[in-house]
């Protein structure tokens, strides 16, 4: 008797999981910083700041922030929430709003104001993340063919804009744990 209720169990468990399909989000954060470092230059610019962004938890954070609540608010709202200029999230500790504009975005905290910023300086050709006043400059492009990234260990290497100068710069920006 009790393989009839764990057989009628599982079916339902199948049919249901096959009939209650989840709407998994457009990831719309995340693709608009894909997409952006898309447009930064050619392919090894691409993977340099795709690295870098790895580094700098960029792409972690902006995942999370598509998984917990922007794609809820797409899925509950039926809007694609960074369509607007500015939004505030409601997150697991505190409420944060996200604000865009030409330069970059702008990251606030409102309960306790801190804030973190994205920006593009056209003057030197450099990317920096800016938080609790001190800025940090990622990368910064040295002429067509190179560009300075930030290391782990806070120090900078000049890369060559090759297929050999990206795998230089990921395996030293790699922790030796991933790579083992």
């Amino acid at each position: 008797m009790k393989k009839n209720y764990f057989s009628v169990a599982l079916i339902l468990t199948i049919a249901a999981s096959l009939s209650l399909s989840s709407c998994i989000g457009s990831f719309q954060l995340t693709n608009k910083v894909l997409s952006w470092n898309k447009q930064v230059g050619g392919k090894f610019v691409n993977e340099l700041v795709f690295v870098a962004f790895w580094i700098l938890p960029v792409y972690e954070i902006t995942g999370l922030a598509d998984l917990l609540v922007l794609n809820s608010i797409e899925f509950w709202s039926g809007k694609k929430a960074l369509d607007e200029a500015s939004m505030v999230i409601d997150g697991k500790d505190a409420r944060y709003e996200v604000a865009r504009d030409a330069n970059g975005y702008t990251v606030t905290n409102l309960s306790t104001s801190e804030s973190m910023r994205f920006d593009f300086d056209a003057a030197d050709n450099s990317w920096s993340v800016n938080a609790n006043g001190n800025s940090v400059k990622f990368m910064q492009f040295v002429d067509d063919t190179h560009v300075r990234m930030l290391n782990p260990d806070g120090s900078f290497s000049e890369v060559e804009l090759s297929q050999e100068g990206v795998f230089a710069y990921q395996q030293l920006a790699t922790p030796v744990t991933l790579r083992s």
